[in-house]
């Protein structure tokens, strides 16, 4: 399943409040030479629930640290990223930021925010968080930015170009075949995904800007394996398989003739579904809070990790994030052995140690059997 691009937008942008009147003129002109993409409805996509549960759980905690989608050519690991984008919730930004800087947290403000705010002309808007991709063979200065150092050094200003980790700042950076990145891609994904900062650095010049973004990457393990550094980088691992049940691969194919259609009216259909899971994802984001983690639940989780021969601790503290996010998405306010072992299942598959060319093994049944105390 992809996603599909049909007519154009006509529609003039609504006025966002404190939005200044060049922001808005900028608005109608970029509105004008856009193509309209019309994206196949997450709510739509048959099976594959463990996938949207870690994107969903990414959504609403982005501390949890990003997921990798494991499986065959075309089990919907593309349709899935890019359609949760519709159902993404909004978002306070500086308005006209290039690098999507949170208004309320002004110690980490770009230097043009920064200028903003001391001269009183700051203002604020909403939108989504974003989807955006970053291509298997995009050149270092796309990924990271480019810095024009001659004037820099004659003219004492920013000469900075944004790149797309600028862009995917507090969204989603989704990367399809991500084991195929190249190593400096790889390399600047590792250093913004630790510091939360992106550096540019040219012949003494150095210019950062914040990069806290969920990374989402997919790819097929026939065309070779994601590189141990960045996997580790990575919370959540899922494995996507095509389904065998033959009623369910008969509604697929109806489902994604209808779409080929009439794809807004197809859209139309799912419209109270994805509303659903979008008001699902706000009450999450508000509950998280208050979700609360006992000392049993603690103990829990390290026992599974040692049980498991999982190398490290950042497994003990993304199940535990991951578990406290799934009892809010469920709406609870304290997690408990279910939410333990939901985030279990995809947390340790890629961490558990193993000797070179060993399959890795995962038992379910041997986690539960930790958790109910039998191990």
């Amino acid at each position: 399943m992809s996603s599909s691009i049909i007519g154009t937008i006509t529609e003039v942008p609504k006025v966002v409040e404190n939005e200044s009147p060049s922001q808005y003129l900028e608005d109608i002109a970029r509105q004008a030479t856009k193509t309209e993409r019309v994206l196949y409805p997450i709510a739509g996509i048959v099976g594959q629930e463990k996938m949207l549960r870690a994107l969903i759980l990414n959504t609403i905690n982005p501390s949890i640290g990003g997921v990798l989608i494991r499986g065959q050519k075309g089990t919907a690991k593309s349709t899935a990223v890019r359609g949760i984008a519709e159902i993404l919730p909004e978002i306070e930004m500086v308005e006209g930021c290039k690098f999507n800087c949170d208004p309320n947290d002004p110690a980490k403000f770009c230097w043009e925010c920064q200028e903003k705010k001391r001269k009183g002309t700051m203002y604020i808007g909403r939108r989504q968080m974003r989807v955006v991709d970053l291509p298997v063979g995009a050149t270092e200065d796309r990924v990271v930015g480019s810095l024009d150092i001659e004037k820099a050094v004659r003219q004492g200003v920013q000469a900075f170009d944004p790149g797309i980790l600028a862009q995917a700042n507090r969204g989603i950076l989704y990367v399809d075949e991500i084991n195929l990145l190249d190593d400096f891609v790889v390399d600047a994904l590792l250093d913004a995904a630790a510091m939360g900062v992106n550096t540019v650095e040219r012949e003494g010049v150095s210019v950062s800007h914040p990069a806290n973004f969920i990374i989402v990457g997919s790819m097929n393990p026939e065309e070779g394996e994601l590189r141990p550094q960045l996997l580790d980088r990575i919370a959540l691992q899922v494995e996507v398989t095509g389904i065998y049940d033959v009623e369910q691969r008969i509604e697929i194919v109806e489902r994604r003739n209808r779409f080929n259609d009439e794809p807004k009216q197809f859209i139309r259909e799912f419209e109270s579904e994805q509303e659903k899971l979008r008001s699902k994802i706000v009450k999450a984001m508000q509950m998280l809070p208050r979700v609360t983690t006992t000392r049993d639940n603690l103990r829990t989780i390290a026992e599974i990790c040692i049980a498991f021969n999982v190398d490290g601790h950042r497994a003990d503290i993304m199940i535990e994030r991951a578990a406290r996010t799934n009892a809010a998405y469920e709406g609870r306010e304290r997690i408990t052995n279910d939410d333990i072992i939901e985030a279990s299942e995809m947390v340790l598959p890629h961490r558990m140690r193993k000797k070179p060319f060993e399959e890795e093994e995962f038992s379910v049944d041997q986690l539960r059997a930790v958790v109910d105390g039998k191990v």
